[in-house]
């Protein structure tokens, strides 16, 4: 059986299945005893040992904690540790992504670890290599770890994170209680808990921020979707009031300088209500810890110093966990460990399966001079596109009409548009344009993926001789007049990649980005507008 770990990439949390990230912390843990026991052959078990094998560091962000984690990390392994200056590259020079990854690829580097601003580039890189080493006869295809990117994703903390929590309770994955204190906003390390905190079998997380800081809608959307309980609480005044206090504290920096004037106006009163004061310490319950992500505010630390030699510090260790969890996961990609895992893997989603686009035989009716709704004369041959946005305000159905017949390329030419009103009392739109015309099929997934749920009645000679019923593609690629929202993503026109949008539908009915997860309703995709 193959190593289901060799040459995959981290790009998020979810890209390691909950059996294969409980499989990940008992290899950390037996690493961790290994190291602390100077047991040489246990620790042989897990290292590379190979000085042609390339691990290269690539950090266009900085970051001391993390980077020097990964150093010591990939020398544990004796392999060959390379890392790119990026402050004397052309890379931060308008030098594309796409050439220095593929180029570096061909000089037998097989892991890149990479901090970016870029939200989405690991995981649009993993894909470009791949195809790159496949177009060269390259012998492998070079794995990707995503050391942080933008406000997206932290995998590789998130790992460590929990290894942490899990140490606190003897390696038990029955439950936890967990409370998030400070910039849950911007926050990645948090965000990432929305679905790193799966591996645990009951969740409660408690969510301490004053509405500016709080956690985005959408983390806490997948919070509730994965099951877990959420509460939320404005500060920690507020917090310790209510009774059940968690005995696991996780502290985020504030980065209020992201958030303009009128925030900073308020930074006093903000900072006030995520910072932990001494005479707190009697409202804690026995066997707190505290955790952070590190660095701390050397001004405005959300944990005071004067906690540092308290046994309520988590955080010195869990710092230290990095380097650990940093190991095992470079073994694990590496192939040098994990033969014996026997869980679930990660698989990708079977999108063929899902039709979304159905045919629907026309019915039978008599030829006669009748309307297709109010107001609209019928037409002999052309085609009618009904049910838009059906229950909508009127207002909103207008102006995705005139999006669907730019997406459609239906501006040109006679036809018209028309807000009806049916039975039920709710709204819907119409676009009919006269002249003989079939839809090809990659015209039939625009239209689905611009105007879901809606009716395509193609008319020849008087009669539906074609009728379509449309719904939501599970996703959608390879549209040139679509992209992410999000300027920070590397498929955004801001990144001049050109990198291709890709979108996948969720489980409400939205897009969320293949590449950085900003989810976009079906109107908001189209360049178009």
């Amino acid at each position: 059986m193959s190593n289901v770990f060799k040459g995959r990439s981290l790009c998020v949390i979810e890209d390691f299945s909950i059996d294969e990230r409980r499989y990940f912390f008992k290899k950390t843990n037996e690493l961790k005893k290994a190291i602390l026991n100077d047991d040489e052959k246990a620790m042989d078990s897990f290292r590379i040992n190979d000085p042609d094998f390339g691990i290269y560091e690539v950090f266009l962000e900085d970051s001391t904690r993390t980077k020097e984690s990964f150093r010591n990390a990939a020398n544990f392994h004796h392999a060959k540790v390379s890392e790119l200056l990026c402050s004397s590259s052309s890379i931060n020079k308008g030098e594309s992504y796409a050439d220095t990854f593929n180029m570096l690829s061909g000089y037998s580097n097989q892991i890149f670890i990479v901090r970016s601003k870029v939200e989405g580039l690991t995981k649009w890189l993993s894909e470009e290599t791949s195809e790159y080493a496949e177009r060269n006869g390259l012998k492998y295809k070079p794995a990707f770890i995503n050391a942080g990117d933008g406000k997206h994703e932290h995998p590789t903390q998130e790992l460590l994170d929990e290894f942490s929590f899990l140490e606190k309770q003897d390696m038990d994955f029955s439950h936890i209680h967990l409370a998030l204190v400070g910039d849950l906003y911007h926050g990645r390390t948090v965000h990432s808990k929305a679905n790193g905190l799966k591996i645990f079998d009951s969740v409660k997380v408690d969510l301490v921020a004053p509405s500016e800081l709080m956690m985005p809608e959408n983390y806490i959307e997948i919070m509730k979707e994965n099951g877990f309980e959420v509460n939320i609480y404005p500060s920690i005044e507020a917090y310790l009031d209510n009774g059940d206090i968690a005995t696991m504290w996780y502290f985020t920096r504030p980065q209020l300088e992201r958030m303009g004037e009128r925030i900073l106006k308020k930074e006093a009163e903000l900072r006030e209500a995520i910072t932990f004061k001494r005479e707190f310490m009697d409202r804690l319950k026995e066997g707190t810890k505290f955790y952070h992500p590190l660095p701390r505010h050397k001004e405005h630390p959300t944990i005071p110093t004067f906690l540092d030699k308290t046994d309520l510090n988590g955080w010195e260790m869990q710092a230290i966990n990095g380097m650990y969890c940093r190991i095992t996961l470079l073994s694990l990609i590496a192939g040098k460990i994990g033969d014996d895992f026997d869980g679930k893997s990660a698989k990708e989603r079977d999108y063929k399966s899902e039709e979304y686009i159905v045919e629907v035989k026309p019915e039978k009716k008599e030829n006669k001079e009748k309307n297709i709704s109010e107001g609209v004369r019928p037409i002999r041959d052309g085609i009618v596109i009904d049910h838009i946005l059906k229950g909508a305000d009127p207002k909103e159905i207008r102006k995705h009409i005139s999006l669907i017949s730019s997406v459609l390329g239906l501006d040109e030419g006679r036809g018209g548009e028309w807000i009806s009103q049916a039975g039920d009392g709710r709204y819907k739109g119409i676009i009919f344009r006269p002249g003989l015309r079939d839809f090809s099929r990659k015209e039939l997934k625009r239209l689905a993926a611009c105007a879901p749920h809606c009716t395509l009645n193609i008319i020849k000679d008087g009669a539906v001789y074609k009728k379509f019923r449309t719904h939501m593609p599970p996703r959608i690629y390879n549209f040139e007049d679509m992209s992410c929202k999000n300027e920070a993503c590397i498929s955004a026109p801001e990144s001049k990649e050109g990198v291709a949008a890709k979108f996948y539908r969720t489980k409400d009915g939205e897009y969320e980005c293949a590449y950085c997860g900003h989810v976009h309703s079906f109107k908001e995709i189209w360049n178009k507008r």
